[in-house]
């Protein structure tokens, strides 16, 4: 690992809540796909796949921000522990009635208690940011992150296909929960780099998503979100119809190896100038890598395509980062970026059931155009509220000196 990385971990403690949110987020990458495998093996039924997902997705988005309020307020130990239960005993009950064929009324509200699940991935860049707060190495955390992030969908989607496919059809959404129960555990009993919580005096008891440069982030990464869940849901059918469906979790890992290998060289970089430019050229980039996924006619160029539409993820979600860090309060900022989070979140329901139907009414070839669409979508709104994020917000929780540096770095 490259010596900027291995200083991150000379701050006690690191080590220890890295490794239990690396597992912890494991679920984020294997449970939909896990239930979109599961389901599609016991029914055959893609639109009921996607569907499910989606509203794994979606409850998801609902809960996730009111989950990270009370982070916010309360501290993580109280607030994860509670909704981690109530979203392990809800993915118990999907795997029943999926199992048992009960009806399909069961699925959906199983599939809405699983979106009680934390935003482990915001737990763990806030314990960061409570370290390195203000200096160069926050953006070496958020690159770490970011990496992290991206191996877990290297792996996830292989363990979670290959053992659905391999072994019994619940096996992939199973495991999920068993990494989700212990890496949030693990986290949890961690409670000397856990951020203090800030009580209700230091909240004006409104939403983070009040910010202008917040609600630009969230509406363009719903978008993105929407090419996420589409490419899985069809590149799992897309390798259904080549002969080779097991194949479809190696295809999905090389795309996010291609934003890994991306976001550990961004890591090391040190750039100058606003943010915002470097956001919305990543956000076009990745809408123009999805042009090539309508050409497709093989497995092959299928994964060199999505490897290297891949490289344009993590660069554009470490930058975002360091845009809610500027445009939402220190108080609020578990919650900012599990906005940031519900966005991709909805935008994934989005994509996957749209896909989904896609796939039953014209086939996987077809089903590309869903991703295509919704890179073009991103573009249009980056490019709408781009003044909204080139402006420095008002009420930052930094130092005067912090507030300076932001305001001479915009002007730059």
């Amino acid at each position: 690992m490259p010596s900027p990385y291995r200083a991150l971990f000379a701050a006690p403690g690191s080590k220890g809540f890295s490794a239990a949110g690396f597992l912890g987020r494991m679920p984020l990458s294997m449970m939909g796909i896990g239930v979109v495998t599961m389901v599609s093996q016991l029914t055959g039924r893609y639109g009921l796949a996607g569907a499910l997902s989606a509203t794994i997705a979606l409850a998801a988005a609902v809960a996730g921000p009111q989950v990270s309020r009370l982070v916010d307020r309360y501290g993580q130990r109280r607030v994860l522990r509670p909704a981690t239960l109530i979203a392990l005993v809800a993915a118990a009950l999907l795997l029943f009635a999926a199992h048992y064929e009960w009806p399909d009324w069961v699925l959906f509200v199983a599939c809405v208690g699983i979106g009680c699940v934390p935003s482990i991935g915001a737990m763990t860049r806030a314990r960061w940011a409570a370290i390195y707060r203000g200096t160069p190495q926050l953006h070496t955390a958020y690159s770490f992150e970011s990496v992290i992030d991206e191996v877990c969908f290297i792996f996830g989607p292989i363990i979670s296909i290959g053992l659905s496919t391999a072994w019994f059809p619940e096996a992939g959404p199973l495991l999920a929960g068993c990494f989700l129960a212990v890496g949030v555990f693990w986290l949890t009993a961690q409670r000397a780099t856990e951020p203090a919580p800030h009580p209700r005096e230091h909240h004006d008891d409104g939403s983070a998503l009040r910010s202008l440069g917040l609600q630009v982030l969230v509406a363009t990464f719903v978008a993105t979100g929407a090419i996420f869940g589409a490419v899985d849901v069809v590149t799992v059918a897309f390798a259904e119809e080549q002969g080779h469906k097991g194949a479809a979790s190696i295809v999905l890992a090389l795309y996010a190896a291609g934003s890994c290998a991306a976001g550990a060289v961004f890591g090391l970089l040190r750039f100058k100038g606003a943010p915002e430019r470097r956001w919305l050229l990543g956000i076009c980039a990745m809408a123009v890598s999805m042009i090539p996924l309508l050409l497709v006619g093989n497995l092959p160029f299928l994964a060199v395509a999505l490897f290297v539409s891949g490289m344009a993820v993590a660069p554009t979600m470490i930058t975002t980062m360091s845009l809610i860090e500027e445009h939402v309060p220190r108080a609020q900022l578990t919650e900012g970026m599990t906005w940031v989070s519900t966005g991709l979140a909805v935008g994934v329901a989005l994509g996957s059931s749209a896909a989904g139907w896609v796939i039953d009414a014209a086939g996987a070839g077809a089903g590309y155009g869903v991703p295509a669409v919704s890179g073009a979508v991103a573009v249009v709104v980056g490019f709408l509220g781009y003044r909204r994020l080139s402006k420095p917000a008002p009420r930052r929780g930094g130092t005067v000196e912090q507030h300076s540096e932001r305001q001479e770095r915009h002007v730059a």
